[in-house]
């Protein structure tokens, strides 16, 4: 019996010889990375706008917290919160040459002595004019302040303990022209267009007392504006309110 004869590639007619691949993708090939790589980058870009949202508003609730906490220094010493400005919670004005009043948190959480005819923080990082505390606060003077006698010789103590240069700004003219020092979010709007005071970047944290959602306390606030978002971090709830109106 003769032997089979193996079929060899030879032996196939090259019409029928199956195609070979030139090196690299084919189009369609390509089309489909691409695609692929897009989908990929979206997710990628979208949770990192997750995460930068959630870092600023972690940091805003932890400077929050920071004041909290100084507060319930000042409260333990006084026996009572700083007084509130009721009209501290207004924003900026819509006449360019006037701003909205603020707070006078800076300035009794700092502690104050007297020096001449100003008010001078503990530390010395700021001052005000004791004739202007009453147009910029509404109040005649601060609470935790050095001076006098008897009763009232109680030394000032600083409440605000590792404050950053970026949690507070000096100066901010508010609407009776008072040059005021504030204290404010270190991570601002961020939003460059919104400018609750009229200025890029200052962000104040907002304190009214007694409190309308916490009227046995004090209500605590900072708005941030992320994307064109707004969200309200407060100490009257754990959870940030989205797409909230100011209090």
């Amino acid at each position: 019996m003769k032997p089979m004869k193996t079929i060899s590639e030879n032996m196939i007619p090259k019409n029928e010889m199956p195609a070979r691949r030139a090196g690299g993708f084919t189009l369609i090939e390509l089309l489909v990375v691409i695609s692929i790589i897009s989908v990929l980058a979206t997710f990628t870009i979208v949770a990192l706008k997750g995460v930068s949202k959630a870092k600023k508003i972690s940091t805003a609730r932890a400077e929050l917290e920071q004041v909290q906490a100084a507060l319930e220094d000042y409260y333990a010493k006084n026996h009572v919160y700083p007084p509130g400005n009721q009209n501290a919670a207004s924003v900026y004005s819509a006449t360019q040459d006037r701003r909205a009043q603020f707070n006078q948190l800076y300035y009794e959480l700092s502690g104050v002595t007297i020096n001449g005819g100003n008010f001078v923080t503990l530390d010395g990082t700021a001052s005000i004019p004791v004739a202007q505390v009453n147009p910029a606060y509404g109040v005649a003077g601060f609470l935790n302040c050095s001076k006098g006698s008897g009763e009232d010789a109680s030394p000032a103590v600083n409440c605000l303990h590792k404050l950053t240069t970026s949690q507070y700004y000096y100066p901010v003219t508010n609407n009776v022209t008072a040059l005021t020092t504030v204290l404010v979010t270190s991570v601002n709007g961020p939003d460059d267009n919104y400018q609750p005071v009229g200025l890029v970047g200052i962000n104040p944290i907002r304190y009214v007392y007694p409190g309308v959602n916490n009227p046995s306390g004090y209500d605590l606030w900072v708005q941030l504006v992320i994307s064109g978002k707004t969200n309200l971090v407060c100490n009257w709830s754990k959870s940030v309110q989205v797409n909230n109106p100011l209090p």
